[in-house]
């Protein structure tokens, strides 16, 4: 759904216009505009943003206005990273996590992936869709017009397929943008136990080509790990999918130092997701390139894990992306306000360089720049007005959400905030 919009009083315009950022100088430029400001948004696009004062009259005549009240208004967030269609839950072995117990115990009980891969092949198409619309309704309150979602909890033919014709349905029963992964290459099924290249060899030649024929997905990511798969398998999988016309991604460098980074880099990965683990070699290697580390504090946060190395890689010069990592066991969370916390508070990024990696960045973590995480003229008209009349208050009024309207496509979608 698109419309026509024209947003006045701002008190302060986020703009974070460019095609992405990379380094500490150029993420901590967010396009900031005092205002009063203003933004137009015509046929559901970006036809002005900047001052009020500047606003051509004819370009606003007889358009539906929104008045601001003087809050900040930011580009609408990306959130780059998410497992979003899954069946069942794991709160019993998020517990025993807390109680302390090791991952291979967790998995002596049937827990871990094989737990929601067991339920997700269980789960009905519309049990999937269910549970997917109920994020998205809580992550559009929280500012969030564009995601990725992957596919992986399946990793059979059917199932996967199923989770990403859901993905796609998602797109015309809600307004936030859905991307669809093909993520097949989660883990190695039981079917495929002590086989993970044989498992690669299946999707390559019953899986991946069933995908790009029925375009259910762009983008095909493997979790490249130290006992999952390794640099041989995921250059067997990526380059074959990159032959088929696939964009590529990786999990890397997660739990041990694995060369995920770098390989990432060499094989022209859109992002390089987790690198709680980098190494220096990693760090330079994504600075070189134009592959986006995405960084994902709130799965840190929940397995009491160090963080990811932030500073030090933004500084060294890559371009980085924060995002949640929505799924139903390292990280049953999309909280923006809780991750732009541990952005600021734990991974020492500035609030400046939080808001790039947000917007802006994960679009092109995503390869979606040219259309969202900035306000700029012909770009989409998704936007965020907080409460508040600064951005500051984003990590200032810390695990709040503080946004206050989400305008995706110049459609306003208003939080119930009553009137004190």
């Amino acid at each position: 759904m698109k419309s026509n919009l024209y947003v006045h009083n701002i008190g302060q315009l986020i703009t974070c216009r460019g095609s992405y950022k990379k380094g500490a100088q150029a993420m901590e430029d967010i396009g900031l505009i005092e205002g009063p400001c203003a933004v137009v948004i015509k046929d559901g696009l970006v036809a002005f943003a900047g001052k009020e004062n500047e606003v051509p009259q004819d370009l606003v005549n007889g358009m539906e206005c929104l008045d601001a009240e003087g809050g900040a208004v930011l580009p609408g967030f990306v959130d780059s990273h998410t497992h979003l269609v899954f069946g069942g839950y794991r709160e019993d072995e998020f517990q025993w996590r807390l109680a302390g117990e090791s991952y291979m115990s967790i998995m002596q009980k049937g827990g871990g992936i094989a737990s929601t891969t067991r339920a997700t092949r269980a789960a009905t198409h519309e049990e999937l869709r269910r549970s997917a619309l109920l994020h998205l309704r809580n992550m559009l309150s929280m500012g969030v017009t564009t995601c990725e979602a992957k596919s992986g909890y399946g990793m059979d033919l059917e199932t996967e397929l199923r989770q990403l014709e859901v993905t796609n349905e998602l797109n015309d029963l809600q307004p936030i943008d859905i991307h669809p992964t093909f993520m097949g290459a989660h883990d190695t099924p039981l079917e495929f136990k002590g086989n993970p290249t044989g498992y690669i060899k299946y999707i390559i030649s019953d899986v991946l080509p069933v995908v790009k024929e029925k375009g259910l997905s762009k983008v095909c990511d493997i979790f490249t790990e130290d006992g999952v798969f390794d640099h041989e398998q995921t250059r067997l999988l990526l380059n074959a999918a990159k032959e088929m016309g696939f964009k590529v991604k990786m999990h890397a460098d997660e739990i041990v130092p694995f060369g995920g980074a770098e390989l990432a880099a060499e094989l022209g990965c859109l992002s390089a997701d987790h690198l709680l683990q980098i190494s220096d070699k990693g760090i330079e290697a994504l600075a070189k390139s134009d592959t986006v580390a995405t960084l994902l504090p709130l799965t840190a946060f929940s397995l009491k894990a160090d963080y990811a190395p932030a500073r030090k890689m933004i500084d060294a010069g890559c371009a980085v992306a924060v995002a949640s990592d929505l799924n139903p066991g390292s990280c049953f969370s999309a909280s923006i306000p809780l991750l732009i916390a541990l952005s600021t508070i734990n991974m020492k990024m500035t609030l400046e360089e939080t808001i790039s990696a947000m917007t802006i960045n994960a679009a092109k973590a995503i390869d979606m720049q040219d259309r969202v995480g900035s306000i700029e003229v012909g770009k989409q008209g998704d936007i965020v007005i907080l409460q508040y009349p600064s951005y500051k208050f984003l990590s200032y009024h810390f695990g709040m959400n503080i946004v206050k309207t989400t305008i995706k496509s110049g459609v306003p979608y208003h939080n119930q905030i009553t009137n004190i």
